[in-house]
Parts: C-alpha cells; structure tokens; sequence
C-alpha cells in the first residue's frame, strides 16, 4: 500500500529527514517511536502534503500513485488521513457540515453520488457511537469548547467517517487522561480491517497496550534504526531512548 525510499525532507534548509525506507502494507499496522526532534511529526506532514516542509530526495509510492505529484487534498481523496497531535478549532463551521462536505469530495473524486442528508445522518450516529461522542458535541462547531480528550475523539469519528485506506495517527495519545485512551484506541481498533492500514506515531508504550502493533520502528536522528515487533516498544520503555545515541554513532542497531 505505502512504500517510502530514501525518503529526505527539509525545513527553512535544515534536513529533517535523512533517508527514511518504509513498507506499509493492507491490514497492518505500524507504530513509529522515537524521542522529541527525531522526525516523526515530519514524517507524517510530508505524507499528507504539508507544504512547510520540501522533500529533497526519494519517493513515496501510495497505492502505486507518486504521493509528491499529488495536492494535500488529493492525497485524502485517495485514502490517507491524518488525526493531528494538535487538532485545531474551526469557528462557525458546524461538524455536520464540515463532515458532509467533506465526504462528498471524495464522492465525487470516486465518480460516486453523493450522500443524501438521511443517509449522513444515520452514517454519522454509527460512527459517533464508536468513539462515544456526545451529540452535542457533533452539533458545535467544529472542535471550539472541546477539551483535549474530546477534540481527539473527534479525530477519530472523522477517520471513521471517511473509512481511509492509511490513517496516520500522529502522537493522539498526547493529553489523554486513561479514560480517554480507552475510548479512542477502542474506537481506532473498531475501525482496523484486512483492506486498511495504521501508521501510529507516539513517545510512549501506554497507547501501544490498547492498539497492538505488527511492526515497530526506531525513529531517531532522521532515520529508522531498528525495526522489530512489539517488544521493541517495551525495550524502549525500559531502558528510554538514551542507548539510542550510542547505536547512532556506530552506525544503527542490530
């Protein structure tokens, strides 16, 4: 589904990215750990398209498409969704709105009708349900008065609203209380299936106790240093990400 090859980015001129290689295929589900500054967020941004940040080097192929050729937008409409560390408010936008417009778009990109206003309705209490979000809440707009838990919740009633092949889930245990965790990883396995994929970015083992990873990888100075299953990430946990400075000056770890 996702390949990534001698993947370089940059920002105001300072490389970021420093040849980032990574397969991602259907049904699996990938996390990417590393400490504060290795390029993990950047990683995602240049997936989605953020135009902050100039890739200098490599390719990634999506479905087979060249993902650099393709708008931030297209990019969705073929399938990539990114629930964000910091989601933003958007005043008077209701939630309803911005989420029937926004599965219309990919309607119409698909040549498909578009969604009838009792059809929405329905799919969108189907979909509340699965991150427990108030109704109340989907009436507001969009994020404004939410709290950090609430605002992550809703990330993920819109990737279950826009059914993505890729969901990027970048740091969405950042400033959840455990309660909250519960809530959004029970609703992000809900949504895991053989036909789509999961790319979970985080710090810390805690997320990956409710959403059990096929694959971890060690991001750290720019690259992906070690690869390995899920005890990679209780390794991590124990012994913190110090080791990794030594393992990055002889070259990688084994």
């Amino acid at each position: 589904m996702l390949k990534i090859t001698n993947l370089h980015a940059a920002i105001n001129e300072k490389e970021i990215l420093k040849g980032i290689n990574l397969s991602v295929n259907k049904g699996e589900v990938h996390a990417i750990m590393g400490p504060n500054g290795s390029g993990k967020s950047t990683l995602s941004s240049v997936l989605v398209g953020n135009p902050t940040f100039k890739v200098t080097k490599g390719e990634i192929l999506f479905n087979g498409k060249n993902l650099l050729n393709l708008s931030p937008e297209d990019r969705s409409r073929e399938g990539l969704f990114l629930s964000f560390q910091y989601p933003v408010e958007i005043p008077g936008v209701s939630m309803t709105n911005f989420m029937r417009v926004a599965i219309n778009e990919h309607r119409k990109y698909k040549g498909l009708e578009l969604i009838s206003a009792s059809d929405f309705l329905k799919l969108m209490r189907e979909k509340q349900a699965l991150v427990e979000l108030d109704n109340k809440l989907a009436g507001r707009s969009v994020n404004e008065g939410f709290s950090g838990g609430e605002k992550k919740r809703n990330e993920i009633f819109q990737m279950a609203m826009l059914e993505p092949q890729l969901s990027i889930l970048d740091e969405t245990d950042s400033g959840l209380d455990i309660d909250a965790l519960r809530i959004v990883a029970s609703g992000v396995n809900k949504l895991r299936s053989t036909e789509n994929s999961i790319i979970v970015i985080t710090h810390y083992q805690r997320l990956l106790d409710y959403i059990k990873p096929d694959i971890v990888h060690v991001l750290y100075n720019g690259k992906i240093i070690k690869t390995a299953g899920q005890e990679l990430a209780l390794e991590l946990e124990s012994k913190g990400y110090e080791w990794l400075k030594e393992a990055d000056k002889n070259n990688g770890i084994k």
